[in-house]
C-alpha cells in the first residue's frame, strides 16, 4: 500500500489579471500506483557528488541550487558579473518578446531574468515568474518592488507542476533549471499543456559539448540530450532552432501543436 500526495488546483485571478493556479497536496492512499511513476527513474549509490543519485532517460539530476542560509545562491545569481559572462541582454533579444505576450520564467530565482523580461515586454505584458522556493519568491518580490516592476506576478510551483492553468502562456523559458527538476517527466507534462497552440517552450543550458565552460558537468546538457528529452509525443513540442550566440549556453527553442496529445494526461 502506498501514501502519496495529489495535487488540488485552484483556479486564481491576480491583481494583474493574470490566471494563476494554485497547487495544494493532499494525503492519499492507492494500492496499487503512487503519484509519480518509478519506471522512468532510475537511481543509484554511486553517483556524481553534485547529483541527486536520481536518473531520467540516463542523465543525473543535478542538485537544486537553493536560496541558502543567508541567501548565497540568490547572490550567485545576481552577481554583477554575470552580464559580461552569460550575456542576458543577448538571451532576451533572442527571445523576440511581444507586447502583450504572458511569459513564464519556470525557476525564476530571484528575479533577474524575470526583470529583464518584464522590461522588455512593457506595461502590456505580464511574468509569470514561478519558483518552488518561498524565499527566493520573496526576494523576487521585492527586487521588482524597488526597480517599479508592476509586470510581474510572483507564482509558487511544485516540484512536478508549474501549476499553470492550460493554454495561458504564450513562451515558458528555463534558464539553466531543466537539469535540476526532481520531476522533468511531470513537469514538462504540466508545462506544455500550459503552453497556447504555436507557443514555445525555451530552454537555456551550459553547454556539455563544451568543456571550457566552467560549469560543473551534472549542471550541463548537449542539445541532443534536451532534444531527446523534450521531443516526446506526449509533450506535443516540436524542435524548432538552437540559437547559439552565447558564450557557455544553449538556447534551445521548441514549438507547441496546434493539437495536443491528451493520451498522457
Amino acid at each position: 500500500m502506498h501514501i502519496h500526495s495529489n495535487v488540488v488546483c485552484l483556479i486564481l485571478i491576480t491583481t494583474s489579471g493574470i490566471a494563476t493556479r494554485s497547487c495544494a497536496e493532499t494525503d492519499s492512499t492507492d494500492s496499487d500506483t503512487d503519484s509519480h511513476s518509478d519506471s522512468r527513474y532510475t537511481y543509484r549509490d554511486d553517483h556524481d557528488p553534485d547529483g541527486i543519485g536520481k536518473f531520467y532517460m540516463d542523465r543525473e539530476i543535478a542538485q537544486v541550487m537553493g536560496f541558502g542560509p543567508t541567501g548565497q545562491g540568490a547572490e550567485w545569481l545576481e552577481r554583477e558579473t554575470r552580464e559580461q559572462e552569460e550575456k542576458l541582454t543577448l538571451l532576451i533579444r533572442s527571445l523576440d518578446l511581444q507586447p502583450r505576450m504572458v511569459v513564464a520564467d519556470i525557476g525564476a530565482g530571484s528575479g533577474v531574468i524575470s526583470v529583464l523580461m518584464a522590461k522588455q515586454l512593457g506595461d502590456d505584458g505580464r511574468v509569470i515568474a514561478v519558483d518552488i522556493q518561498d524565499a527566493m519568491l520573496a526576494r523576487l518580490k521585492k527586487n521588482a518592488e524597488i526597480l517599479d516592476i508592476s509586470n510581474i506576478v510572483p507564482h509558487r510551483g511544485e516540484v512536478d507542476s508549474p501549476c499553470l492553468p492550460e493554454e495561458t502562456v504564450d513562451i515558458a523559458i528555463m534558464v539553466d533549471v531543466y537539469h535540476e527538476l526532481e520531476f522533468p517527466w511531470e513537469m514538462m507534462l504540466e508545462l506544455s499543456s500550459a503552453i497556447k497552440p504555436g507557443g514555445r517552450v525555451v530552454f537555456v543550458e551550459y553547454r556539455m559539448e563544451d568543456p571550457t565552460v566552467p560549469i560543473k558537468l551534472v549542471h550541463k546538457m548537449t542539445e541532443a540530450q534536451v532534444r531527446r528529452e523534450i521531443e516526446r509525443p506526449e509533450f506535443s513540442l516540436t524542435w524548432k532552432e538552437t540559437i547559439d550566440v552565447l558564450p557557455w549556453q544553449h538556447i534551445i527553442v521548441f514549438e507547441r501543436a496546434a493539437e495536443a496529445a491528451e493520451s498522457f494526461r
